[in-house]
């Protein structure tokens, strides 16, 4: 090989080795900054703070009967033979028609009203204002 060629070929290998390595610094960069939102996200809403609810905690997050009785009930009606099933997310079961269901008005979710009622007892939805 001549040496001009070489020469050429010498400084196109440097210059990639450098941009190379300008980008990985980028790369590291922009890394940190993602890190350094999602620490301090956490942070202001308070990560490990007291306003969290434990989950499966009994303190006073539970619902009174009457705070129950408010949410819509109705009886389940097939529509069609060949519909899909539909099923209670608490006791995986079909939903058949005569059913006793309960609907939650933010997310429009149906369960078995002794599934969702006693569940609901227990460990209360933060005052069902969060949707599902």
């Amino acid at each position: 090989m001549s040496k001009p060629v070489l020469s050429v070929a010498t400084q196109f290998m440097v210059m990639a080795i450098f941009i190379s390595v300008i980008f990985l610094f980028v790369g590291i960069g922009v890394l940190v900054v993602i890190h350094a939102c999602i620490a301090g996200r956490a942070f202001r809403r308070g990560f490990g703070g007291s306003d969290m609810v434990e989950r499966g905690g009994f303190g006073n997050t539970s619902m009174s009967q009457d705070d129950l009785e408010k949410l819509p009930c109705f009886d389940f009606i097939v529509k069609s033979k060949g519909s899909s099933p539909v099923d209670c997310a608490v006791c995986l079961e079909n939903f058949k028609s005569g059913d006793k269901c309960r609907l939650l008005p933010l997310c429009r979710h149906s369960f078995h009203a002794k599934c969702v009622d006693s569940w609901l007892l227990k460990t209360h939805l933060s005052n069902l204002q969060r949707k599902c």
